[in-house]
């Protein structure tokens, strides 16, 4: 297994390497640099050299490397800190006769890296191994042990002497391996295992090649895996081979079927622990991964779209997760749980669905469970928010066709409100409102929470999302959005910012006469931007705690507002009472249909009608030139008979 092929010419994406040589005075930086590129060593050396080209089919990857020398004096620091920055990796050098600038690499340099915020792999080098004093014991694994221990980012150490020819050219090998093959995202040497991510890349390729999902790969599997990454079979003997080392360490790696997922893992550790981590990349790439352990963006197809048009899933997406969530309730149950979640996304970077917004943006039940709507739900909210990740995340749970023919792209808001319809099956709505108003209750409620007394007021954008029944054959994706009193202002600060939303929601609490005065204050101010920008949008009032008595004048002030910008009077709901009043319906039902309920401001009327009254003068002056140009036509008849009579 993993004998790869000769022919491969560059197969990574990578165009060049730069690689930047630091460290003290002296230490043999320029010496080493001049006799890896012209196989000679120097006699007279020039304080700093310039960049400096390899030769291009000097290592077997064939990737370009640029060699950058840098200064030690202190007043080119900052060059040098320059340089360190622009490095896709750093050979750091010291002297084998002066063990003070070893130690000054972790007094300085690595230090001042980590300062500098260098995240690229780092190589030591020993140069003037030929001075070294012949009575010195301790060997380089016990010299760098200690340092490599702190610091991690430190990928290989060698000795060399470029007077004596001695690991020069080793020196950048490693130092272009550790960019090319880097150890640090595979392979963790503190506990000696692989990484997480690396686990779940690796078993989603063994997924992709087990063809008859038998969980193991038989003799067939494993060469077309061998002919997939190395363009080279497997002989019968070296597949024998393959499975007796994993046999001999591990019993449970190989069973009567083949070689199974254990064995897969175990075999890709052993190749990084002796080194050969260009095995593991080369298998990574072959199956669209980059240095990230995650999908090349080329394998995501591109989305195109305007500010006022979303992206949802397609039936077939569905149709593919709806399996998807049958085949991973193992207890048929009809729900995930956090169990069965985890090993859905195992073949996945990390779960999607950590952390905000996705977390707490769902219904669950009382042991965590997503039911299938909620999961759908899920994928919906995903999909509005971020499209890539969401078909960037079908692929990896194994979605088996076109990567396009997941998403679609919904008409333009613009059009809808032409058409008087939106045919989108994921609504976006936006809740505003003042502070203990009701809104977060209101999403709790929406995602079957309980009602709570306690007041947390919320500080980001929250989202909840959930499955709205209009009828038998009309379901939608209703999406909460809730937007904190505070968070109006750098909302609006972004010209396109109600050009994502469907529908907009003023909650305010009935009792409180300064929570309607904000809110319609909201609802003003929504509107003004929604008129300015030409992404109005349907609204609707919603008086929360209608459990409370109503302020004096409530149902005035109410009726006032509602008349005056044309939207229908405020909704009164209680989430303390469960009594909601139709409002999610009434929400999706007025997102259907977006010509209506916009609500229009007094400078909004004064402009339509300035425009109406430019419009009739255009068209009294085009009537009245046109009845000129008959005129004058009818004159010109006119004429041209009396002259001919005549």
């Amino acid at each position: 297994m993993a004998k790869a092929s000769s022919g491969t010419v560059n197969p990574h994406s990578r165009t060049g390497i730069r690689i930047v040589v630091a460290g003290d005075q002296g230490t043999g930086k320029s010496s080493l640099i001049i006799t890896a590129a012209a196989d000679n060593f120097p006699v007279n050396v020039p304080p700093v050299l310039p960049p400096t080209r390899l030769p291009e089919d000097l290592y077997p990857d064939r990737v370009p490397i640029t060699i950058i020398d840098t200064s030690s004096r202190a007043e080119d620091s900052d060059k040098v800190a320059e340089e360190l920055q622009r490095a896709d990796t750093v050979v750091l050098t010291y002297a084998c006769d002066r063990p003070e600038t070893l130690e000054n690499l972790s007094i300085f340099w690595l230090p001042n890296l980590r300062k500098l915020e260098v995240k690229v792999p780092v190589i030591v080098v020993g140069c003037k191994l030929d001075l070294r004093d012949e009575n010195q014991q301790m060997s380089l694994e016990q010299v760098m042990s200690p340092i490599m221990q702190q610091f991690r980012e430190i990928e290989t150490c060698i000795e060399c002497s470029a007077c004596r020819h001695i690991q020069v050219p080793e020196v950048f090998y490693y130092a272009q391996k550790a960019v090319l093959h880097p150890t640090a995202p595979l392979f963790d040497q503190e506990s000696q295992t692989l990484k997480p991510r690396c686990v779940r890349a690796l078993k989603r390729i063994f997924i992709l090649c087990d063809h008859d999902r038998d969980g193991a790969l038989s003799d067939a599997e494993l060469n077309d895996f061998q002919v997939k990454c190395f363009n080279a079979p497997l002989q019968p003997s070296e597949i024998v081979g393959v499975k007796k080392v994993v046999q001999e360490k591990l019993s449970e790696g190989v069973n009567e079927r083949g070689l199974t997922l254990t064995g897969f893992l175990f075999l890709h550790a052993l190749f990084i622990e002796k080194g050969r981590l260009e095995t593991t990349w080369t298998v990574l790439r072959k199956f669209g991964y980059n240095d990230d352990i995650k999908l090349a963006d080329d394998l995501i197809p591109p989305i195109k779209r305007a500010p006022d048009q979303s992206v949802e899933l397609t039936n077939e997406a569905l149709d593919f997760l709806k399996a998807i969530f049958d085949a991973f309730d193992g207890d048929g149950d009809g729900m995930l749980r956090s169990r069965e979640l985890e090993e859905l996304f195992s073949t996945a970077p990390e779960s999607p669905w950590t952390g905000i917004p996705y977390e707490e943006a769902a219904e669950k039940n009382a042991f965590g469970g997503l039911s299938l709507e909620a999961f759908l739900s899920e994928w919906a909210l995903m999909t509005l928010l971020n499209p890539t990740f969401s078909v960037e995340n079908l692929i990896y749970i194994g979605y088996p066709g076109d990567p396009s023919s997941a998403i679609r792209v919904t008409r333009r808001r613009r059009l809808d409100r032409k058409k008087q319809h939106s045919d989108r099956n994921v609504l976006q709505c936006f809740v505003f409102g003042p502070r203990k108003a009701g809104k977060s209750a209101l999403l709790n409620s929406f995602i079957g929470r309980p009602y709570s007394e306690s007041y947390n007021p919320t500080t980001e954008d929250r989202y909840a999302v959930h499955v709205v029944d209009i009828s038998m054959e009309n379901k939608k994706y209703l999406v909460l959005r809730e937007i904190p009193e505070d968070g109006v202002r750098k909302l609006l600060s972004n010209k396109e910012s109600l050009a994502s939303c469907d529908i907009a929601v003023f909650v305010h609490d009935r009792s409180d006469e300064s929570s309607w005065r904000t809110s319609s204050e909201l609802l003003v101010e929504i509107a003004s931007h929604g008129e300015d920008t030409g992404f109005e949008v349907p609204c609707l009032i919603v008086a929360a705690k209608d459990d409370l008595d109503s302020f004096p004048m409530a149902i005035q002030e109410s009726t006032r507002v509602s008349q005056d910008m044309g939207v229908e009077a405020p909704i009164p709901i209680s989430v303390k009472l469960g009594d909601f009043n139709s409002l999610f319906r009434k929400i999706v039902t007025a997102a259907e249909h977006p010509h209506l309920s916009i609500p229009e401001t007094e400078a909004g009327r004064s402009r339509k009608q300035y425009h109406r009254l430019i419009n009739r003068s255009l068209m009294a002056v085009s009537v009245g030139a046109a009845v000129v140009v008959v005129g004058l036509a009818a004159y010109r008849v006119y004429a041209a008979r009396k002259n001919a009579s005549g």
